[in-house]
């Protein structure tokens, strides 16, 4: 096996440090300064000044819309596979994936345009999307049905002529605080006579239609993430062309297969950062600190921290590297075990190594003085994010024990030991 990157990667792994150590890591604190600023003012949910300076310096230095593969229209995009190092290092910070327009929900939003839109929804929505200049949001949640059976979900898309028409109440709607949002991708219900999987579809809504209303931002930990924000939505009789439609009716499920699979390795990527630079923190701290008469650096337990820390970031760092890889070759389907055994294991691997930092850093930890609080309170949504934990292991299971299902006439042989 081959796990050298290829030159082309190894130029943009160089060129995206050096911009991270140029702008993103001094505009750090100026990030979230800005932003209380404006929630002191009255209004967190403006754009900071900060990340729309830097866009052009990115767009600028060749590190624009790297997630976006086999698009005539993002040509820059990369593979799964090539991307993996360079969104590794965008999630070492929370703002810098937006400063290279390959942040979350807006990747997975175009790349579900990309492939499912109609050349009219492309030039409409896909375009500005990808100049950064609009943003977009994806409401699939609801709060009235446990969503993490997608087949729950209860929000109405019902055909009156050239139009449909969208009742439904949604949260957990990522972006739809950015007054920049003026698109959304909403996953609802056609037809509940269909068969299970055949009843939702998804549309394109556009933000200032009509009927629809933004009711509250939610937090997270007590973070609201302003201004993305994770808000709650509640569309009434809200009318939008036929045409909005992505794919046709029934199809939901079938785009959800496209569009979650690589959102979900996204986070994967960014997690491993996270934990990178999680560990980075832990040990700068522990070589600084003296306790009980030595560095705690030399006591086992804190080595015995760094030593797993290291392993469990190699390891996920492998498996990702390895969905990313047969989702390239095979497609996102035939990769769905990798796809969920790396959304189970990078969240859960950075939530540990950041548990740890935090508990290295003392009080600390838990402060607003160091990223670890904050990288915690989203490394664990993460565990419920694109799936909670417990689906994609219920997924790993069924795929494992299909390997192993007897034949129509055979029979087990017993193990027999001499």
């Amino acid at each position: 096996m081959d796990f050298n990157f290829t030159p082309k990667v190894i130029e943009l792994q160089a060129r995206l440090l050096s911009f991270m150590d140029e702008h993103i890591y001094p505009n750090e604190a100026r990030f979230f300064s800005e932003i209380a600023e404006n929630r002191a003012k009255g209004n967190a949910w403006i754009p900071t000044k900060i990340v729309e300076e830097l866009k052009p310096k990115a767009q600028a230095a060749g590190l624009w819309n790297l997630f976006l593969p086999h698009s005539p229209r993002a040509p820059q995009g990369l593979s799964n596979l090539e991307y993996a190092p360079l969104c590794e290092i965008m999630g070492r910070v929370p703002f810098a994936a937006e400063v290279f327009n390959c942040s979350a929900p807006d990747t997975g939003n175009m790349e579900t345009i990309a492939r499912y839109g109609s050349e009219e929804n492309k030039d409409y929505w896909l375009e500005p999307l990808l100049k950064g200049e609009i943003r977009s949001a994806f409401l699939m949640t609801e709060p009235e049905v446990a969503s993490s059976d997608a087949t729950n979900i209860a929000c109405r898309i019902e055909r009156d002529g050239d139009e449909y028409v969208i009742n439904g109440l949604k949260w957990w709607s990522s972006g739809a605080g950015d007054p920049r949002c003026a698109i959304y991708i909403v996953m609802g219900k056609t037809n509940p006579d269909a068969s299970r999987h055949e009843q939702q579809s998804m549309i394109l809504v556009p933000a200032n239609t009509p009927g629809i209303e933004v009711i509250r931002p939610l937090s997270v930990f007590g973070y609201d993430d302003a201004p993305h924000g994770h808000m709650e939505v509640r569309l009434t009789n809200v009318r939008v062309p036929v045409t909005n439609m992505l794919l046709g009716e029934g199809r939901g499920f079938e785009i959800a297969q496209g569009r979650l699979g690589p959102g979900r390795i996204h986070h994967c990527m960014r997690s491993i950062g996270v934990a990178e630079r999680a560990l980075e923190l832990m040990c700068k701290r522990l070589n600084t600190r003296v306790a009980f008469g030595k560095p705690i650096a030399r006591q086992s337990v804190w080595q015995e921290r760094i030593a797993e820390s290291r392993c469990m970031i190699e390891q996920a760092r492998l498996l990702t590297l390895r969905a990313a890889f047969m989702m390239d070759t095979v497609g996102n389907k035939v990769a769905k075990a990798e796809i969920a055994m790396i959304k189970v294991v990078a969240p859960n691997m950075a939530c540990q190594i950041i548990d740890w930092a935090i508990q290295a850093h003392g009080g600390g930890g838990v402060s607003g003085d160091f990223p670890l609080a904050y990288a915690y309170a989203h490394q664990r949504t993460l565990r419920l994010a694109d799936g909670p934990d417990e689906v994609h292991r219920a997924s790993i299971a069924k795929l494992e024990f299909a390997k192993h299902l007897l034949m129509p006439g055979e029979v087990e042989m017993p193990v027999t030991r001499g």
